[in-house]
């Protein structure tokens, strides 16, 4: 199954949730009925007729009037419960690590064991072609990780104490990619769904309780006045609708808990696949059940996100409700030879021996799975047809692999470091942008030089110069990982800081009166995955429906890569071919404006899951018609492919745009 698949199977997934919830909703809606009305039958007492049957007094109390009034409070209470919960989880991941107490690691921590997980997180991330998720760590002892959030663009990563204290640089690999799978395979946004929607339907049974214990109190002050009847029955009701609440909610994890196991399962085979390594996620597994702290985590709110940890988090009673396959089973898919037992594991051994995995900056380095590594230059990009057996970039799309995380390791290890620690600071990170936007062109450059003396943070210039002669000599391949790495800083800066870089970077783009391509996928790159996005764009538009913004985006492509309108011609007729659209016509350059594009690449995100990889194979199309690509085309490709929510891995030497 591949990304789009999977993000299709996603989609569907939310669908059949949907259903779930109407039918969980419709059964507490039933049983709140039957329940109203033996409340009212047992107040009326003797005013029956003696020989009226029970089904006949049931069905003379159910009007149509108490099942509306009935089901329009259930329905109410449950969606405004949810809608509740959902608004509180709607800063994404960062809402969701801090109800767990997380604390963001800073990019530029020293500490060891903290750089370690940072420095995974962010090869997985380059690997992979999605922006760099922050790191939220946990003061708990037991091993665990999360991924959390709706899309990529607001995801974070969430370790333990004891799970960067006890764990190698290997098995934390394997950790984190299997977070990874969970992110690019559109699970994140299910599991907040599941944590909004089990609270609607438990609030439920809270307001059961709190009429329970009305009752209880109103039955000790009137018991004097012979009242205890009324309070009988409120007692009665409120015991009865905690048993509904509590019952639907039982129900509620039975679904939650049989979804979340299956994508377990899938999460740990793409962990394998992403590293070809197993033993970094089974050494993680092993270690988990020959820790006596286990994976449990101790924060209050933990049983409420327990379908989102790597390891099981809470302890469950009852095993139909764990929302982890038996580790004995995970461990058993991946390493068939093991005999079933378990080494006892204790921080105090493992923690040395962690602390020397650790890499970067001039530490100890090594490559995947912990195995010395050089610190090679990263490969430039092909101009080559594609090898035999390597997939291509569009192939790769959410399936890296660990040519792809070798890679990733060998390029942020060849930057400079006053780069690699400039991308890690939230003041240097801009410095590092504006770097990215000066035109080799001398008198296009002095007057952007200008233009960041009076718009810029005095000594935002100062070190944007510095870093001018290391950038410089940079490949341009390194242009979109470096923006990458510095996504986490720049989410750090203040809104005002934020306002200023932005319309800085304008500034900048539009200094020689014409925007690149290039360009423009900079500045989009950077909106994209800094600012807010909607979390529910709809995925249901075709590319029928959407020809005439398809036709712009190709037009936009084939005139970036060719300054004669017969290249472009070209270009675009190839693009064209490779799409069911009938007739499209080029554009001319002077009638495509970025502006126009940011809104044409906000309406083709709408596509359906499956009809994106027409479209990209389309671009590629476009963009390797002379049977050439470039290292900017190629990440000008990743770039506009990002945009759309495709993450697309650095192309590697031996593959192919198609």
């Amino acid at each position: 199954m591949n990304f789009f698949e999977h993000q299709d199977q996603a989609k569907r997934n939310t669908t059949r949730l949907m259903v779930f919830l109407v039918l969980a909703v419709a059964s507490l809606i039933a049983m709140t009925v039957l329940l109203v009305a033996a409340v009212i039958i047992f107040q009326a007492g003797d005013t029956y007729p003696p020989d009226q049957s029970l089904v006949d007094i049931l069905l003379q109390t159910l009007e149509p009037k108490l099942l509306l009034t009935v089901a329009a409070c259930v329905v109410a209470v449950v969606a405004l419960a949810s809608l509740y919960k959902l608004a509180q989880l709607s800063g994404g991941g960062q809402a969701v690590a801090e109800s767990m107490g997380g604390k963001l690691l800073n990019q530029s921590s020293s500490d060891a064991n903290e750089r370690k997980i940072l420095n995974v997180v962010e090869e997985m991330a380059i690997a992979s072609g999605t922006p760099v998720p922050p790191v939220y760590l946990l003061d708990e002892a037991g091993i665990n990780a999360f991924a959390a959030g709706y899309q990529a663009q607001d995801a974070v990563i969430g370790v333990t104490r004891g799970c960067i204290e006890v764990l190698s640089r290997e098995e934390l690999q394997g950790v984190v990619a299997h977070e990874f799978s969970h992110i690019l395979h559109g699970d994140m946004r299910l599991n907040i769904r599941l944590v909004g929607i089990l609270h609607g339907i438990l609030v439920i049974g809270l307001i059961g309780y709190l009429i329970f214990r009305s009752g209880a109190f109103a039955g000790r002050s009137r018991s004097s006045r012979n009242n205890g009847g009324i309070a009988l029955g409120v007692f009665g009701l409120g015991a009865a609708l905690m048993v509904i609440g509590y019952a639907g909610t039982f129900f509620g994890k039975l679904i939650k808990a049989a979804v979340s196991r299956q994508r377990e399962y899938l999460a740990d085979a793409s962990a394998v696949q992403f590293s070809r390594n197993p033993a970094g996620i089974t050494g993680a597994l092993k270690k988990i059940g020959g820790y006596e702290e286990g994976s449990l985590l101790q924060n209050e709110n933990a049983a409420e996100f327990s379908h989102m940890y790597f390891g099981e988090g809470v302890h469950s009673f009852f095993g139909l409700l764990s929302t982890h396959p038996p580790l004995a089973d995970r461990i058993g898919r991946l390493d068939p030879q093991w005999k079933g037992q378990f080494d006892h594991v204790s921080a105090s051994n493992t923690n040395s021996q962690s602390s020397q995995s650790n890499f970067s900056g001039g530490e100890q380095t090594s490559g995947i799975g912990g195995s010395p590594s050089s610190k090679p230059s990263p490969q430039h990009f092909p101009e080559s047809s594609q090898a035999a057996g390597t997939p291509s970039a569009i192939d790769s799309i959410g399936q890296p692999t660990p040519a792809h995380l070798n890679y990733a390791h060998q390029l942020i290890e060849s930057l400079p470091k006053p780069v690699r620690e400039a991308a890690r600071d939230s003041f240097s990170a801009r410095a590092l942008v504006y770097n990215l936007l000066i035109s080799k062109n001398p008198v296009v450059a002095d007057k952007q030089r200008r233009i960041l003396k009076e718009n810029a943070h005095p000594a935002v210039v100062k070190y944007t110069q510095t870093l001018s002669a290391a950038m410089e000599k940079l490949p341009a391949e390194t242009r979109l990982p470096i923006l990458e790495l510095s996504i986490p800083a720049i989410k750090m800066m203040s809104e005002r800081q934020y306002e200023v870089f932005k319309r800085t970077l304008v500034l900048l783009i539009q200094a020689d009166q014409t925007v690149e391509l290039f360009e423009w996928a900079i500045y989009r790159i950077l909106r994209h995955n800094v600012e807010p996005q909607a979390h529910n764009t709809p995925t249901n538009k075709s590319l029928q429906s959407l020809k005439d913004h398809v036709e712009r985006l190709l037009s936009a492509l084939a005139h970036a890569g060719h300054a004669d309108n017969d290249g472009a011609f070209r270009a675009f007729n190839t693009a064209r071919d490779q799409l069911p659209l009938g007739n499209l016509s080029l554009a001319r350059v002077e009638d495509i404006n970025f502006p126009q594009l940011d809104g044409i690449v906000v309406q083709l995100k709408q596509l359906k899951p499956l009809q994106k990889p027409l479209l990209l194979k389309a671009m590629a199309a476009c963009i390797s018609h002379d049977g050439k690509v470039t290292a900017e085309e190629a990440e000008l490709f990743r770039a506009v492919a990002d945009s759309l929510d495709c993450p697309v891995p650095p192309l590697l030497p031996e593959q192919s745009l198609r």
